[in-house]
């Protein structure tokens, strides 16, 4: 049996009641949240508990709310998925106004499950099914999603806008002069770039610093092949000679020689084990190496995470807080650090988005491994809860964190 919603919508009937439960049981939820304890923290007391390591205060009502928060949230991203039709701009509203009262009011939903607090035995998590789910889809995607150019290869990470870039690509070019200049590249140094993505920013180091010398590691075989064109094309700058393309899992990487800089830009986020990561770096630096790290990051004391994003996008990742790296200091010490607002990164979703909804004749031809209808709400929903998120405070709640690092003491 089906139900109509909106028009000619149409879903089978148990999905109708299960959503209207949800629904229902969310503005329960909502009431009882509203009579909660106030001894509960806020967000000014969870922001400054960030000097300790204690958890805030926990119990099994404030566990409960917190997936039953998750429960009513995915119930109203799975509708919009199966078909329900929310015009954007309501979207967005909603969203925003959900995300501001919550960071404001009741943050401790943003604080998570037992599983996110503790390393994993792992240095990167569930890599296979993130490959499968995310970055071996096809490259003509995101060719046309995160647009390309001779100089800067499909780059799937922030763009820096803050310092007046009027292009998405000048803003991804000034986010990686940024970084460079940051770590201090040299001309002539060795470079591991992990993660590299489709070596965007391996070529673009090669460009800048024709001396350089750089190892790119990656586990996407789609993004790999990407490089390897590029590497029997005389008019790329990965055919010099100069690039090395490992296709390799993180966790078991291994390398003949020590690198004078390592980055990592967009790797961390799928990582679990910053101890054991940590020591892995540092067995591949130099003795007077850097290591620069960028990723999301909350200023929240602990880690989150997104339940949608966990789902549909990239299973088991992790948005560490600001303060996890320098806690971490082992085997490398953290020697400078930077929080770049959200706002850099709800601008460069906006470009993608408008990318994605421009090229669907294009995109919806390619084999991406379901519905094309399915695909193409489930997307353009994780861009637009994505903007929603960086936008959260002002930008000042999530963002991005940059870490220099070198060999502890």
């Amino acid at each position: 049996m089906f139900a109509q919603i909106h028009g000619s919508q149409k879903f089978p009937l148990c999905v109708c009641k299960g959503i209207c439960t949800r629904l229902i049981f969310g503005r329960i939820l909502m009431k009882l949240i509203n009579q909660m304890d106030h001894s509960w923290p806020s967000l000014v007391s969870l922001k400054n508990a960030s000097q300790t390591r204690d958890r805030p205060s926990k119990g099994k009502f404030r566990d409960y709310s917190i997936k039953a928060f998750n429960a009513v949230q995915m119930a109203g991203f799975e509708a919009y998925i199966h078909g329900l039709e929310i015009p954007d701009l309501a979207l967005k509203t909603v969203l925003d106004k959900t995300l501001d009262i919550v960071q404001s009011r009741y943050p401790h939903l943003f604080v998570t499950y037992d599983w996110l607090l503790q390393e994993s035995k792992h240095l990167a998590e569930g890599s296979k099914e993130l490959m499968a789910i995310q970055y071996d889809l096809p490259t003509r995607l995101f060719q046309r999603m995160l647009t390309e150019s001779q100089e800067i290869y499909p780059k799937y990470t922030m763009a820096l806008w803050e310092n007046g870039a009027d292009s998405l690509q000048e803003a991804q070019r000034q986010m990686l002069d940024d970084v460079f200049e940051k770590i201090g590249i040299e001309d002539g140094d060795t470079v591991l770039d992990l993660g590299c993505g489709w070596g965007a920013s391996s070529n673009y180091l090669l460009q800048k610093f024709p001396h350089a010398q750089v190892t790119g590691l990656n586990l996407s075989h789609e993004q790999c092949n990407y490089m390897r064109d590029k590497m029997a094309d005389p008019t790329s700058t990965l055919s010099s000679g100069r690039f090395t393309l490992c296709e390799q899992d993180f966790n078991q990487a291994n390398f003949d020689q020590r690198f004078d800089k390592i980055i990592a830009i967009g790797l961390f986020e799928h990582v679990g084990n910053l101890t054991k990561s940590f020591e892995q770096l540092a067995s591949f630096l130099t003795d007077n190496g850097k290591v620069f790290l960028h990723f999301i990051s909350s200023r929240l004391p602990h880690n989150t995470y997104s339940p949608y994003l966990n789902r549909y996008i990239f299973p088991n990742m992790r948005i560490w807080s600001y303060e996890a790296v320098p806690q971490h200091n082992q085997h490398l010490k953290t020697l400078d650090q930077w929080y770049l607002r959200g706002h850099n990164y709800a601008q460069t979703l906006q470009c993608w988005l408008q990318n994605f909804d421009q090229h669907q004749e294009e995109i919806r031809t390619l084999e991406l491994g379901m519905n094309y209808a399915r695909f193409r709400r489930i997307w353009r929903l994780y861009l637009i809860l994505c903007i929603a998120y960086f936008n959260m405070d002002r930008g000042n709640l999530l963002g991005n964190a940059q870490y220099l690092l070198g060999h502890a003491d």
